[in-house]
C-alpha cells in the first residue's frame, strides 16, 4: 500500500527523501539550524526543491555552514562564489549567509557561551522549548506565518541576520520540527510526534 504524504510533496525521489525524513523532524544542533536558516533564506522567491538540489554544493561553498569561518569571507570571496554555477548566484543572498555568520558570532558561541546564548535554546525559546503540534488536514490550513515566526524575525533582524522575514522563519520552523505542520493522514505525522516526545 502507497504511503500517504503531504500534498506538497512532488515526484522527484530528493523530495520524497527530504519530506519522509527530514522535514519536521527535530533539530538541536547549532551549525545545523544555522545552515538549514540559511537555505530557507536562499529559497525567497524559488522553489524549495531548487535550493535542495543546490544544498552539497552550499555546504561545499559555505565551509559546511560554519559561522565562523563565513563571518571571515571577504569582496573577493564574495565574487569567487558568484561565479559557482552551484549556488544561486545573487549577490544579495550570497551577502546574506556572511551577514548571518557575522550576526551569529556576535551574539552566540559555542565555546564558552562568553559572547551570549546558545544558539539552538535561543531559537527553540520561540515555542517553549518543545515542538508545537497542529492538526492540519489540508495544505490550505496550514499558515504562511505565526506570531512565533514574527517573534523569531523580529529578535534576528535585531542581531544582524537578513532574509529572515516571517515567513522564511515559519518555513524554518517547520523544516526543522519546531513545528509539525505534517497532514494528520500523513505516515509522518505520528512518526515526528514520538520523535518529539523522544529528543
Amino acid at each position: 500500500m502507497d504511503k500517504k504524504r503531504c500534498g506538497w510533496v512532488g515526484d522527484d525521489q530528493i523530495y520524497l527523501d527530504y519530506h519522509d525524513y527530514v522535514w519536521g523532524r527535530p533539530v538541536y544542533d547549532n551549525q545545523e539550524l544555522f545552515a538549514k536558516l540559511c537555505l530557507d533564506g536562499q529559497q525567497a522567491g524559488l522553489s524549495w526543491i531548487t535550493i535542495l538540489k543546490k544544498q552539497k554544493t552550499y555546504e561545499a561553498a559555505f565551509a559546511n555552514f560554519d559561522p565562523a569561518v563565513i563571518a571571515k569571507f571577504d569582496d573577493a570571496k564574495v565574487a569567487e562564489l558568484l561565479q559557482d554555477k552551484g549556488i544561486v548566484r545573487n549577490r544579495l543572498k550570497v551577502n546574506s549567509i556572511i551577514k548571518n555568520a557575522r550576526g551569529y558570532m556576535a551574539n552566540f558561541s559555542d565555546t564558552k557561551g562568553e559572547q551570549g546564548n546558545d544558539f539552538s535554546e535561543f531559537l527553540w525559546s520561540f515555542v517553549g522549548g518543545s515542538p508545537i503540534v497542529n492538526h492540519f488536514e489540508a495544505m490550505e490550513e496550514i499558515p504562511v506565518q505565526t506570531p512565533e515566526s514574527v517573534a523569531m524575525s523580529k529578535a534576528l533582524k535585531k542581531m544582524g541576520f537578513n532574509f529572515v522575514g516571517p515567513t522564511i522563519c515559519y518555513a524554518f520552523m517547520q523544516a526543522v520540527g519546531m513545528v509539525n505542520d505534517h497532514a494528520t493522514y500523513c505516515f509522518c505525522y505520528d512518526k515526528c510526534n514520538k520523535e518529539e516526545i523522544s529528543s
